[in-house]
């Protein structure tokens, strides 16, 4: 286990090649079109996010944007995967910034959790905003699988939905036993303590990739000093454009976000993009 704390030095960092970046386009554009209204999702009518990814098969959507972040199932020919987003903070409406702001640690619902007890620990808003979703997800998920032969999962969101999806990371693993889950996620916050960062690493089955821009402010909160950090797989984009995939949790290199970005220096405006020239929203 102490090798999922030890931080790395710059000699590990490695820049992504453009293929490498390219590669991840789709999934910017699936984590951006979660901000559309889901009966635009459903029929994948949505305009330029749609447009993006013309040959998705749309399984199910739902939320209300407000209580429940919007989100979306489907199935991705290309790939032959299931996909599921999940929307970010719409913060012209409260409940959503509340949510953000509701950091108190809480275990996770045995229920939809079963075995991933104490010590680990997660982000009371978002454990709550998740809970409300993930069964209509697990079974949207089940229905693309079952539909199209298919056994992979990626699940991707950006800023809260990135949350969500990380812990979609976790929660579907636990029901779905012939399939493998991924998450691609951008603008991450942190969501658990120590335990669960440890947790998220030691599922080797599960990779998850958190994509950060430049000097966003959001993926250095909750701060570490509340005990809240994040698991491996940064990639940060810098602000020269070069992608460094850095090594380890929370790696404290100026290559990467925890290195550049701080509570009184950071830039709030990087936090929608661009990521290799895509913006979040809808």
């Amino acid at each position: 286990m102490d090798s999922l704390l030890r931080r790395q030095d710059d000699n590990q960092i490695t820049t992504l090649t453009q293929a490498k970046i390219a590669s991840f386009r789709p999934y910017t554009h699936y984590a951006s079109t979660a901000y559309c209204q889901p009966n635009t999702t459903r029929t994948w009518t949505c305009g330029s996010n749609c447009e993006a990814n013309p040959a998705f098969i749309p399984v199910a959507s739902g939320g209300d944007g407000v209580v429940t972040q919007f989100w979306f199932v489907g199935f991705d020919p290309r790939s032959n995967e299931a996909i599921v987003s999940h929307q970010g903070t719409d913060t012209s409406k409260i409940i959503p910034d509340l949510t953000d702001v509701d950091i108190p640690q809480t275990l996770l619902d045995p229920r939809l959790f079963p075995g991933v007890g104490f010590p680990i620990l997660v982000h009371n808003g978002f454990a709550a905003t998740h809970s409300r979703s993930a069964p209509d997800v697990l079974s949207a998920v089940q229905t693309a699988l079952s539909q199209h032969g298919a056994t992979k999962v990626t699940v991707v969101g950006h800023s809260l939905g990135a949350a969500i999806a990380l812990l979609d990371a976790v929660y579907l693993p636990l029901h779905l036993s012939n399939a493998s889950v991924r998450a691609i996620v951008y603008g991450l916050p942190r969501v658990g303590n120590q335990a669960f960062a440890n947790y998220v690493d030691a599922q080797t089955g599960t990779p998850v990739t958190h994509i950060n821009n430049m000097q966003d402010p959001v993926p250095i909160v909750p701060p570490i000093f509340l005990d809240f950090h994040h698991p491996s797989g940064e990639i940060h984009i810098q602000e020269s454009g070069v992608w460094s995939a850095c090594p380890g949790q929370d790696n404290h290199s100026s290559q990467c976000i925890v290195g550049s970005a701080t509570l009184v220096k950071n830039n709030e405006t990087n936090h929608d993009g661009p990521y290799d020239g895509v913006e979040m929203g809808c």
